[in-house]
Parts: structure tokens; C-alpha cells; sequence
């Protein structure tokens, strides 16, 4: 058994080796492709490498069955594989990948078998994310240069494949920045310093320098966004607000292009200037999102131990595709698709599936919910309410097992938890209302600019994060944008038209019209009048037409992760 270890070992060794090296390949094509503007291509890079875990695991699966035969689940040789493997990674610079990798083709291998402590890579795993100061990750710029000079150099030491449109009011722009919000509360000392890490994080049509400053005792972090104009590239903004910053690694945000040879010292140096983010959400933004969901279950069973409340039924109305569930102390929500789907719907749960999958393909654009996906998810009995027991047995009954005083659950998927809209407008306040009302529509818009067609816009479908950010986080019925029909409500002619009780004109299936969405998107009478007119343009048929002919063309719309108010040059990007 020990001479049948070594080679199955090698073949999970080769098999990560191959997704590390494919995946810096993709992350290395996006600097080449930002500095062409060749945003189609951007695109189809963020996705192949999307694709590239799964796409390679299924084929190296198939082989390790075949490898394995009768003993897919025995769980000796199991043991031995790992002791084999550990040998192998050991002294790797993403260990910590490796052992998420050995866990998904373990998991894909052995039938039906719940997370085990015993045979992956579960409380295990490497945790070091110390930055150190004198890293090769990092370029530092002491105080005694002056301020312009290390802006210059900053400028100077970056390469984005095109000249800058107009360095010198770009250079003028950061100093004044760095004055009114570093220097008019802070005094330059000796040891003070700035700090830029090396690798340039690219998403959509932008290019993000990360960096801190060591001022008045404390780090002070900062973003640089790098636009494209029509004559070069610019700085668009400087970005020091603690809030912008976590919201560019958001959860709704696609995942960033980023070279990271040492995937810990660069989740180390985010962790200093973005304190609050869970490790596993700083995986999930450099495009490691498989081993931040092995991060995740660490957190949860974590949790689970200083815990005692139950998993309750979540709060809101109830969907007619998915069961939702939560535990009151954690920020998570757990998303079980149902078995049978009430009227009028009337798709699959492998069409809800697809749906998923095509969120987690797509870009997000700070509107959509990122998910994680699990298979045989255990939960302890005694921690699961008896209404939710029932709950989850008229809904998903064939979904669960139970197991050693464990509650398996064969299929479901975790989100952040999230106010639902509908919720927070029935008790917040005018003034609150009227700005998240905004934001609902503007979500949408930004959803439509993004390809992405909602389907059901009503509220109890969108949440609020803890910043008041409106999040779209149900997807059942969303179709690309390009694929509807957004039409006009024709007028009646006739009395028979008039008083028709069906409407007399024929609707087909991608059929949208609109106008109708005055009727039910807000009923607060407060805020209707204010929704009404603030977002005029979400009524008219030909505004969502127009979108459709930008995206048709070939336009990458870019959704900016901060507020135009900040940009240095509003309204300029190319």
C-alpha cells in the first residue's frame, strides 16, 4: 500500500503545480491587456482563470478514480497519500494552496464524504501572513526624499505599458491629497516612510496601487487608482478613507489580477492596511477563492466552538426557490435550494444552479453577492432549532442526511449576511430611505451596465451591507441583458382594449416593459414620489435599449468602486 501512495501523491503534486503555473499565466496576461485597453480580451482572461480550479480538478479526478479503482474510499491509503504529499509541499512558498488543492481532489474522490478533520487539510494549514519590512514585495520611499520627489518616483517606478496623459497635474493632484489628509494632522518624523507593494492589482478597466504610510506612529494605507484616457493613463483618485478601501475587496466585487508568488506576505500586507478583513475574504479578492473557502469553513467551525445559540430559519419572507437559514451570531447566511418550486415558477434546480454559477463568472461590480458552494456541509443536531428542522424537512427533505448527530447537508451555498431591503424600509426613517432607495436603483443600473438583467426587482431580493450599500443577491431569474425585450406598453385603441382583464397585446418570453415598474418597486409613500423621480430613466424602455447597444458594441462599461464626488477628474475615463 505504501508503494501505491508515492505515485498518487505525485499525480495531486503535478496536478497543482499545473493550476499554479496556469493561473500566473492568466494574471500575467492582465497588465499586457490593461496597457492595450483591450478590455475583451480582460474579460475572457478573468474568466478562463475562473474556470481553471474546476476545469482542471474534474479531469484530474477522473484520472485519480481510475488510479485508485475499489479504494477511491479507503481510508488508509488515504492517509498515507497525505504523509506523501505533506513531504512535497512542505517547504513551498503557497503551501497553504497546496493543502486546499489535496483537499479538493480528496473530496471529489472519496464518495459522499462529509469534511474530514481526520484526512484534509481542515484545522490545519499555514497561518503565517507576517509582511516583512524589508521584503522584496515592497518599495519604500523614506521621508528625506520630500513629498514631490516620492510622488514622482512612485510615478516613475510603475510601469503601465503607456505614458501618462499628464504626469505633471497628476503629480500635483497626489501632493495635494497626501497635504489635506496626512500632513495638516500629522507631522513628518524620523522613521516616516511610505510603502508600495511591488505587484499592481488589476480588475475591469482599472490598475491599483496598494501602499501605506508610516506617519504620526501608525500606518496610514492608501489606494492609487490608474485610469485610461484618451491621450494615456492618469490617476483618477487617492483614495485614504478606510470604508472606499474595504469596499474595493469587497464581497460584491469581482476578483483581482495580481501577482503573488508568496500569496501570504501579499494577504500580509493587506491585512495592514485593510485591518477588518477576514483573511479569507483577502484570498477570496486575489483570485484564490478555493482556498478562501477552506479559510472560511476554518472560521465557521471556529465559531461553532464559542458559540451556543441555534440555527434558526433567516428573517424576511420566504423565497419559492431557496431555503435560508442562519446562525444569529455569525454574519453568514446558508442558501439550500428547494425541492419542489411554488407557482409561477417553474425551473429546475440545475437551472438555479447555472444561475449561480454564471454570478460567480461574471463581474459582480459591487452588485451581486459573492458565494461559496459546498457538498455535504455538517452541522451538529443540537445546534439546529426545531423550526428550522422542520423548515429544512418540508422544503429540502431530500437534501439532508443525518449522520453521528450531524445534520449532512448534501448541497448549499454560504453569502454574507445582509438587512434585506424590504425589512430595513419599513422602519427606517425619510432621509434613510430616500439615499437606499437611490442606491436600489442605481444597482440595478449598474447590474443593466454590466449585462446583467435582474428579473425579479423587488426589494425583499436585495440586502443591505453594513455600509447602506444596496446588493442584489437573488438569482433565479437573471438573463444577460442583451437577451431582452424592452419594449413600450402599447395603448389601448378599443373599449374591448380598455377594460381587456388579461392584456390583449402578445408578450413573449424576454419581453420587459418598464413602465410597469412604477407600480411595486416602492410602496412607501414617502419615498415613491422621490424614487420616481430621481431614477426616471429606469421607466424608459429606450434608456435600457441604449445600454444594450453600448454592451453590443463591445463597451466595457466600467463601474467605478468609489464615488465619482472623489475622482480627480469626474467624468474622464476611457
Amino acid at each position: 500500500m505504501p508503494k501505491r501512495a508515492l505515485p498518487l501523491a505525485i499525480k495531486i503534486f503535478e496536478g497543482f503545480n499545473t493550476y499554479i503555473e496556469t493561473f500566473k499565466t492568466y494574471t500575467r496576461l492582465a497588465p499586457l491587456y490593461f496597457a492595450q485597453r483591450n478590455w475583451p480580451a480582460m474579460q475572457l482572461n478573468h474568466r478562463q482563470r475562473l474556470r481553471l480550479y474546476k476545469d482542471l480538478l474534474f479531469g484530474l479526478t477522473k484520472v485519480f478514480q481510475e488510479m485508485l479503482g475499489e479504494d477511491s474510499n479507503n481510508r488508509e491509503i488515504w492517509k498515507l497519500i497525505r504523509t506523501e504529499y505533506q513531504k512535497m509541499i512542505a517547504d513551498r512558498p503557497d503551501v497553504e494552496l497546496a493543502e486546499t488543492f489535496f483537499n479538493s481532489v480528496f473530496r471529489k474522490t472519496f464518495p459522499n464524504n462529509p469534511l474530514d478533520e481526520e484526512l484534509m487539510y481542515v484545522s490545519e494549514g499555514y497561518n503565517s501572513f507576517e509582511i516583512r519590512e524589508n521584503s522584496d514585495l515592497l518599495i519604500t520611499y523614506p521621508a528625506s526624499m520630500g513629498l514631490e520627489q516620492i510622488i514622482r518616483q512612485i510615478l516613475d517606478d510603475f510601469d503601465f505599458g503607456a505614458e501618462f496623459m499628464d504626469k505633471e497635474r497628476d503629480v500635483q493632484f497626489l501632493i495635494e491629497g497626501v497635504k489635506e489628509v496626512i500632513l495638516s494632522r500629522y507631522d513628518v518624523e524620523v522613521g516616516t516612510k511610505t510603502q508600495i507593494l511591488k505587484p499592481v492589482f488589476y480588475r475591469n478597466k482599472a490598475a491599483y496601487l496598494i501602499g501605506r504610510t508610516y506617519v504620526g506612529r501608525k500606518w496610514m494605507p492608501f489606494i492609487i487608482p490608474i485610469l485610461h484616457g484618451p491621450k494615456g493613463v492618469f490617476v483618477d483618485t487617492l483614495i485614504f478613507d478606510p470604508h472606499l478601501m474595504s469596499h474595493l475587496f469587497s464581497f460584491t466585487r469581482s476578483y483581482f489580477m495580481v501577482e503573488a508568488e508568496v500569496p501570504s506576505q501579499v494577504i500580509g500586507f493587506l491585512l495592514s492596511v485593510i485591518p477588518h478583513k477576514k483573511i479569507h475574504e483577502l484570498y477570496n479578492a486575489i483570485g484564490f477563492n478555493k482556498h478562501g473557502k477552506t479559510l472560511f469553513y476554518r472560521d465557521f467551525l471556529h465559531h461553532l466552538e464559542h458559540s451556543k445559540d441555534e440555527f434558526v430559519v433567516a428573517p424576511g419572507i420566504k423565497g419559492m426557490v431557496m431555503t435560508v437559514f442562519t446562525l444569529p451570531s455569525l454574519n453568514i447566511v446558508f442558501k439550500l435550494i428547494k425541492d419542489h418550486f411554488e407557482p409561477p415558477k417553474n425551473m429546475t434546480r440545475q437551472e438555479v444552479r447555472e444561475k449561480y454559477k454564471l454570478v460567480s463568472l461574471h463581474d459582480r461590480v459591487g452588485r451581486m453577492a459573492d458565494t461559496h458552494e459546498f457538498e455535504f456541509f455538517k452541522i451538529p443536531l443540537d445546534r439546529i432549532s426545531q423550526s428550522l428542522m422542520n423548515e429544512l424537512r418540508n422544503t429540502t427533505n431530500s437534501l439532508l442526511q443525518i449522520k453521528n448527530n450531524y445534520l449532512i447537508i448534501k448541497h448549499l451555498y454560504t453569502e454574507r449576511k445582509m438587512i434585506p431591503l424590504n425589512i430595513y424600509l419599513e422602519s427606517c426613517s425619510t432621509a434613510e430611505g430616500k439615499k437606499v432607495v437611490e442606491d436600489y436603483g442605481r444597482a440595478i443600473l449598474q447590474l443593466a451596465q454590466a449585462d446583467i438583467f435582474p428579473g425579479d426587482m423587488m426589494t425583499k431580493n436585495f440586502g443591505l451591507t453594513r455600509q447602506k450599500r444596496v446588493i442584489f443577491y437573488d438569482y433565479d431569474e437573471i438573463e444577460f441583458l442583451g437577451e431582452m425585450n424592452f419594449r413600450e406598453k402599447p395603448k389601448p385603441q378599443t373599449y374591448e382594449q380598455i377594460y381587456a382583464p388579461e392584456p390583449w397585446y402578445e408578450i413573449k418570453k424576454h419581453d420587459v416593459f418598464p413602465e410597469d415598474f412604477k407600480r411595486w418597486m416602492i410602496g412607501r409613500s414617502d419615498l415613491k414620489a422621490h424614487f420616481l423621480e430621481y431614477h426616471k430613466d429606469l421607466f424608459d424602455p429606450a434608456y435600457w435599449r441604449s445600454i444594450q447597444d453600448r454592451i453590443e458594441q463591445g463597451e466595457l462599461i466600467h463601474a467605478f468602486p468609489y464615488p465619482e464626488e472623489i475622482r480627480f477628474r469626474p467624468g474622464e475615463s476611457n
